[in-house]
C-alpha cells in the first residue's frame, strides 16, 4: 500500500493535538495530558492512543481544505500513525526541549488562547434582532433614504475657501475651478463630480452641508471637515426605497459583532496597566490628504449609477478603517501572528 504523507500543512491542528497527547507541556505551563482510552481509540502506536476525535478533525479539515477531494479513511489513519511516531521519535531526542521548540509551542499556545477568548465572547455576547434593527434604521432608513449628487472643491485653509466661493459669486465654473485647485486628487481630475451617495458615505459635516442646501446651489461658508475645508455643489437628489432587513441582516450582523468586541478589548486595556517600553518611531513619510470621499461606483464611473430605489453598498455595510480578524467556529493552524480586532467601523471618510 502506498502510504503516502498528506501535508501537515492541510490539518495543523490535529499534529497540534498529537503534540499535545505526547508532551503536554508549552514554555509557561505544564498540561496534564488528556486521557485516551481504548474504546475511544482508532489506533495504538507504542502504547499511545490516537484518538477517533482527532481521526474526525482530520476528516473535517480535509474536507475544508482540499476542495471537495477525498482521501481514504485507511490513508488517514495511517497519516496519523506517521505523525504520532514522528513526535515520539522527537520527544525521545528530547528536541520538545529546545528553546526553539519552546518558543514555537508557546507562540501556538498564545494563538489558540487569543482565538479561544475572542469565540467565547461571540458566543456569550451575539447580536440582537434588536440591535440588527436600529443598525439598519440607522444606516439604511431614516435621511439615508435619500441620496444626493454633488461636487467639491477640498483646499487646505478656509482662505482659499472663501477666496474660491468669491469666484463662484462672480460667475465662475465650478468644475474647472475644481479641476485647477481641488487636492482632492481622484475627484479634482472630473471637476470634483462625487457621483451619488449616501449621506451614510460621508463624515457628518459633509453630509450635513449637502442636505441643507438647495438644488442647483453651492455652500456659501466654507464646510471644515477632518480633510481641510469643502465648497459643496448640490446637484441632484433622490429618494430610495431600502432594501428589506432580511436581505441586508447578514451583512449587518458580522459588523455588529466586531463593535461588540472592540467594546470589549477597549474594556480591558482601560482595566490592565499597560507601560510600553520601546520607542515608537513611525518612519512612513506622512501621509497627503486623504480623498474626501471613499471610491465608490458612482463617483468612479457614472455609468454605473445605481438605479432609483436601489440601496447602495456602503449604507448596508459600513467600510472598516482596517478589516477585522475574522472569528471562526475553530481556530484553524495557529498563526505566528495574533489576531487583532480593530476599532469599530466608522462611515467611509468625506
Amino acid at each position: 500500500m502506498n502510504k503516502k504523507i498528506i501535508s501537515l500543512l492541510v490539518a495543523g491542528s490535529a499534529l497540534i493535538a498529537g503534540c499535545d497527547q505526547q508532551m503536554g507541556t508549552t514554555a509557561t505551563t505544564t498540561v496534564a495530558a488528556p486521557v485516551i482510552k481504548k474504546e475511544d481509540a482508532i489506533a495504538s502506536v507504542n502504547g499511545q492512543y490516537i484518538s477517533k476525535a482527532t481521526l474526525a478533525e482530520l476528516e473535517k479539515e480535509i474536507a475544508e481544505k482540499a476542495h471537495g477531494q477525498s482521501f481514504p479513511k485507511e490513508k488517514l489513519i495511517e497519516e496519523l500513525v506517521q505523525r504520532e511516531l514522528l513526535i515520539q521519535d522527537a520527544v525521545k531526542k528530547q528536541l520538545d526541549k529546545t528553546p526553539d521548540m519552546q518558543k514555537q509551542l508557546d507562540v501556538a499556545r498564545n494563538s489558540l488562547l487569543t482565538q479561544a477568548d475572542l469565540q467565547d465572547f461571540v458566543k456569550k455576547n451575539p447580536v440582537t434582532d434588536a440591535e440588527i434593527k436600529a443598525e439598519y434604521d440607522s444606516k439604511v432608513g431614516g435621511t439615508n433614504a435619500t441620496e444626493y449628487k454633488a461636487r467639491h472643491i477640498l483646499v487646505k485653509t478656509e482662505d482659499e475657501a472663501k477666496k474660491l466661493i468669491a469666484a463662484l459669486d462672480k460667475g465662475g465654473d465650478f468644475a474647472k475651478l475644481a479641476n485647477k485647485n481641488s487636492v482632492d486628487a481622484k475627484e479634482s481630475q472630473n471637476g470634483g463630480d462625487l457621483g451619488w451617495f449616501n449621506p451614510s458615505q460621508m463624515v457628518a459635516p459633509f453630509s450635513e452641508a449637502v442636505a441643507k442646501l438647495e438644488k442647483g446651489k453651492y455652500s456659501k461658508v466654507p464646510v471644515k471637515t477632518q480633510f481641510g475645508y469643502h465648497i459643496i455643489l448640490r446637484e441632484d437628489s433622490r429618494a430610495q426605497t431600502p432594501p428589506p432587513l432580511d436581505s441586508v441582516k447578514d451583512q449587518l450582523t458580522p459588523f455588529l459583532q466586531r463593535q461588540k468586541t472592540q467594546k470589549m478589548l477597549e474594556g480591558l486595556r482601560k482595566q490592565a496597566k499597560v507601560e510600553i517600553l520601546v520607542p515608537v518611531v513611525d518612519e512612513k513619510p506622512k501621509a497627503a490628504i486623504p480623498p474626501a470621499v471613499a471610491p465608490t461606483p458612482d463617483a468612479a464611473n457614472p455609468a454605473a449609477t445605481p438605479a432609483p430605489g436601489a440601496a447602495p453598498a456602503a449604507a448596508v455595510e459600513p467600510p472598516a478603517t482596517i478589516e477585522a480578524a475574522p472569528v471562526t467556529e475553530k481556530p484553524a493552524q495557529p498563526a505566528a501572528v495574533v489576531p487583532t480586532p480593530v476599532p469599530a467601523p466608522a462611515p467611509a471618510a468625506k
